[in-house]
């Protein structure tokens, strides 16, 4: 085939254009990189009067903010760079610090903040926070000093720190932001139909109680007060994370802890540190134990549709496994509280919540039980099958090119799993071919995977409606792979058509 100069010369510039945006987007990358190196080098100098920094970026959390370690071995001097674009929050953190730390609350020591007010140089408090000795089931005894520290926190004179914080107080407007961030982050991407106006009815109800909330069960509310915001430097907790700190309800601070998917109390030992939490409130408060513990199961109703909110767009959206893996814990949560009674007088969120902890897509896995392979067949009409473990994914295959049987009248309101859409496909022999194809990549990558340890991989067959080719090939590798692969466990999805079959050790 002969190109005429006139298209050489058009694929010539097409290809230099396209190198020198790539090249152009690179370099600003990398100059916006040694900007900000060069920005938190200069306030390590500014702090400590030492140059020659080693300065590694470190993996960034649950937020927008950027960390890094700086470090000068030879006068052992390390410290963290945070580099934060929101202002009002760095403002809300460096005022804070300062004022905790001087009402006996062990925080961070800030050494330097950017004339900009976009970075800050904090003191290194190490790699261990609370969630990685939970989860080691060690020093129970520290979450006891935290939710007491938590109550004294609360509990300070709010002369001392609320001219420090830039936010309003937690009313109706911050919780309609945290009711809508469930909504329209976790439970419209979920797919769950649901009754909006009724939904809003229920969601005006719980805006109003959290506006009327009693003067005497309100404080500093950390906002965010988790393990892993819980810092454990010289075996002692250090806190940090306090940028979206107001006024409001201060038992929600206290369902943060205790509620957290990752940490994963037990019933007993929420209920334990509950007390714990409440008899120190009481003590400095006045305020009777039993007055502060009637609004646990509302406010921990709230802060569950809070995180499923964050867990939706951190996890399902961005794609951070940390998230994906915390939505099966938050929804078991929910389902407790709500079987307890929370929703009460709240009957369209307690039927979507009810909806939503029963939906077999977010169902957690069991652990320590090897390799679970999730066979799907779907319809590329609505979109690629979900992936909730964290993983990200696999393998996608495309089905739409063989010969349909969608389109003879005989096969239409059959499926791939009918014995006439099977002879169909494999009459014409084309699905061998596809088959074996699909095979090569996957049984390598399973025995890899089994091998290596690792959890769960998807396995996807799309075609234009799901219900033929797809299911058929779903059908048929599911099927190979259980028989080939004893030690994984398959797991066979037709989404479509809303079936679902565990192979395992029926082959």
């Amino acid at each position: 085939m002969k190109i005429s100069l006139h298209t050489s010369l058009y694929i010539i510039n097409f290809v230099s254009y396209f190198y020198n945006y790539i090249y152009t987007m690179a370099s600003e990358n990398i100059i916006k990189t040694e900007t900000i190196e060069r920005e938190m080098t200069g306030l390590f100098r500014d702090a400590f009067g030492i140059d020659n920094t080693s300065i590694t970026r470190l993996p960034q959390a649950g937020g927008d903010r950027i960390y890094y370690r700086l470090t000068n071995i030879d006068y052992n001097l390390s410290a963290i760079g945070v580099i934060g674009p929101d202002i009002k929050e760095n403002l809300t953190f460096l005022n804070l610090s300062k004022c905790l730390k001087d009402a006996g609350i062990s925080v961070p020591d800030v050494f330097a903040t950017s004339n900009n007010g976009r970075c800050y140089l904090l003191e290194d408090l190490g790699d261990t926070n609370l969630l990685d000795l939970i989860k080691k089931g060690e020093n129970t005894e520290i979450e006891e000093i935290c939710i007491k520290t938590l109550a004294r926190l609360q509990t300070l004179p709010k002369e001392i720190w609320s001219k420090k914080v830039q936010f309003p107080r937690f009313g109706s407007r911050q919780t309609a932001w945290d009711l809508n961030y469930f909504k329209y982050e976790f439970l419209k991407p979920s797919s769950i139909v649901f009754d909006e106006e009724l939904l809003e009815k229920d969601f005006d109800s719980i805006k109003n109680t959290v506006e009327e909330w009693p003067e005497e069960l309100s404080g500093f509310m950390y906002r965010d007060f988790q393990s892993r915001n819980i810092m454990i430097k010289d075996g002692k907790p250090r806190f940090i994370d306090y940028q979206g700190a107001r006024e409001g309800p201060a038992i929600y601070d206290a369902i943060s802890f205790l509620w957290q998917a990752k940490a994963n109390f037990t019933p007993d030992r929420k209920e334990t540190l509950m007390r714990i939490y409440a008899r120190e409130f009481s003590r400095i408060r006045g305020v009777s134990e039993d007055k502060i513990l009637l609004g646990v199961p509302f406010m921990t109703l709230l802060r569950l549709l809070q995180v499923l909110g964050a867990y939706g767009f951190r996890g399902l959206v961005e794609k951070r496994s940390h998230f994906i893996e915390s939505i099966p814990v938050a929804l078991s949560n929910l389902r407790q509280i709500v079987e307890e009674g929370a929703a009460d007088g709240l009957p369209e969120l307690k039927r979507i919540s009810l909806i939503l902890a029963s939906d077999r897509r977010f169902r957690q896995e069991q652990a320590n039980t090897g390799l679970t392979v999730k066979v799907y067949s779907f319809s590329y009409k609505k979109g690629y099958p979900d992936d909730f473990t964290g993983n990200g994914g696999g393998f996608m295959f495309d089905c739409r090119s063989m010969h349909n049987p969608g389109r003879y009248p005989q096969y239409i309101h059959l499926t791939g799993r009918d014995q006439p859409v099977v002879d169909f496909l494999e009459d014409h022999g084309e699905v061998f071919t596809f088959l074996k194809g699909a095979w090569i990549m996957t049984d390598a990558a399973i025995d890899r995977y089994i091998s290596r340890g690792f959890s769960s991989l998807q396995i996807g067959f799309g075609c234009t409606g799901g219900q033929h080719r797809s299911v058929y090939c779903a059908e048929t590798t599911a099927r190979h792979i259980a028989q080939k692969f004893p030690k994984a466990n398959v797991r066979l999805i037709h989404r479509e058509q809303g079936i679902e079959e565990n192979l395992s050790g029926h082959i």
